[in-house]
C-alpha cells in the first residue's frame, strides 16, 4: 500500500515552504485552529485527488500574493519501490508528474494514490442538496473504477452541450435525440455501479455505527434515482417540453439522491448533532473498508478534528478500530494536543507528532 514518507509544499494555502517526513503508521498534527493543521491535510488530499477537499476553485489555494503553488510526496509504493509525485498549479494549468514524467491526462492518476478524509465539512452531506452527496459517491468510484470516471466525464460534458442546445429556443430536436441516446447509453452503468456501491455500502456502515454508538439505532443509505423506473432516453423523451420551457434538463443521472436514515426517520431532521457526526464518521470508514477491499490494500486515512461533538465513549471507540492492525498509514489533526496523545500512546509506539504555528510544523 502507498505510504507518504515526505512531503514538500510550497505557497500552498498558508504555507509558505514546507518540508516533512512521517511516520508509516500514525501522525498527529496539533496547534490552535487557524493555523494550518487542516491545510496540511488538504495538501496530502491534493496529491490523491489532484484537487481540494475544501475549495471547489484552485485560485483559493494560493499563498495570498502569489501566483503558483506546488505540492510533491515521496511514497514508498505496495512494491516496495518509492515513486515521487509532484504536481504545480501556474498561470492557471496545472502539472502532474510521477518520477518526473508528465501524466498524459491529470485523470490518469486518481485511485494510484487511494484516500479517504473525514472531517467536519462532511456535515455538508447531511444538511445540503444532493450535490454533495453525490460528490461525495462519485469520488468514491471514481478512484475505483476508471471506467465509472470516463463515463461520468462524458456523460457531465454532453449534459453540456445539451442544456447549451436548450437555452437555443431553436434546437435541433433530432440532434437532441441523438445526444439523449448517447447519454443514455452511459448512464445506465453509472446506474448500475451506484446501484452496487450503495448495497456494499449499506451493512459496512451499518456495523460501523454500531461499533461507535454500542447498536442504540439503526441506520440505512437508499439510493434514489429516476433511472430505477426507466432508461434515460425514455425520460428525456417524456420531460422534452418540460425542459424546452425550462432550458435545461430536468431528469437524469445528475439528479441522483442518496438518502441517510436513522431508524427510519431521515437523520438530517431527526439525528442530533452527536448522531450525525457518528454517522458520517461511519459512512467514511465503510468507504475505507470498501476501497480497502477493491485495492487488496488500505488506503490513507486523514482524520480532521474527528474527536469534535463526539463523547470519550464514542472516541476510545473509534480509535479501537482505527488503530487495528488492517488500517494503514494515518493522519490526526486535534487542537488538544493532550487528548490527542493520550489516546495515540496507549495504542501505537510508531507515531510521530507535529506541533502547527502560522502554517510551519515542526516536529515534536
Amino acid at each position: 500500500m502507498p505510504v507518504l514518507e515526505k512531503i514538500v509544499i510550497s505557497d500552498f494555502r498558508n504555507i509558505v515552504l514546507q518540508e516533512l517526513e512521517f511516520s508509516p503508521n500514525i501522525n498527529c498534527i496539533s496547534g490552535n485552529n487557524g493555523e494550518g493543521k487542516t491545510n496540511l491535510l488538504d495538501a496530502i488530499w491534493y496529491l490523491s485527488m489532484t484537487k481540494s477537499a475544501f475549495a471547489a476553485s484552485d485560485k483559493f489555494n494560493f499563498r495570498h500574493g502569489t501566483e503558483e503553488f506546488a505540492v510533491a510526496g515521496t511514497y514508498r509504493m505496495e512494491n516496495g519501490l518509492s515513486s515521487r509525485f509532484a504536481i504545480k498549479m501556474s498561470k492557471g494549468e496545472k502539472k502532474l508528474r510521477r518520477d518526473d514524467k508528465p501524466y498524459p491526462k491529470v485523470s490518469d492518476h486518481l485511485g494510484v494514490l487511494p484516500i479517504v478524509m473525514v472531517s467536519p465539512s462532511d456535515i455538508s452531506m447531511v444538511s445540503e442538496s444532493g450535490e454533495e452527496r453525490r460528490r461525495f459517491v462519485n469520488a468514491v468510484l471514481s478512484q475505483m473504477d476508471r471506467e465509472y470516471l470516463s463515463a461520468l466525464q462524458q456523460y457531465n460534458r454532453l449534459l453540456m452541450q445539451r442544456n447549451r442546445m436548450l437555452k437555443d429556443m431553436n434546437a435541433d430536436r433530432a440532434l437532441l435525440e441523438v445526444i439523449d441516446m448517447r447519454m443514455s447509453a452511459l448512464a445506465a452503468p453509472i446506474y448500475q455501479a451506484r446501484k452496487k456501491f450503495v448495497a456494499d455500502l449499506n451493512p459496512v456502515v451499518s456495523e460501523f455505527y454500531g461499533m461507535l454508538s454500542g447498536d442504540s439505532e439503526k441506520v440505512s443509505i437508499e439510493y434514489e434515482s429516476e433511472l430505477s423506473r426507466a432508461s434515460l432516453d425514455t425520460l428525456l423523451a417524456e420531460s422534452y417540453e418540460k425542459d424546452r420551457v425550462l432550458r435545461h434538463t430536468t431528469s437524469g443521472i445528475h439528479r441522483d439522491d442518496f438518502a441517510f436514515s436513522m431508524d427510519g426517520w431521515p437523520i438530517r431532521r431527526h439525528g442530533s448533532q452527536g448522531q450525525q457526526k457518528s454517522f458520517l464518521v461511519s459512512l467514511k470508514f465503510a468507504q475505507y473498508e470498501i476501497m480497502k477491499r477493491n485495492y487488496g490494500f488500505a488506503p490513507l486515512l486523514l482524520l480532521d478534528d474527528v474527536f469534535d461533538k463526539l463523547d470519550m465513549g464514542r472516541i476510545s471507540n473509534l480509535l479501537g478500530m482505527v488503530s487495528g492492525q488492517d488500517f494503514g498509514q494515518i493522519f490526526i489533526t486535534d487542537s488538544n494536543k493532550v487528548r490527542m496523545s493520550g489516546i495515540v500512546d496507549g495504542l501505537t509506539q510508531d507515531r510521530a507528532y507535529f506541533e502547527t504555528s502560522k502554517g510551519t510544523f515542526t516536529r515534536q
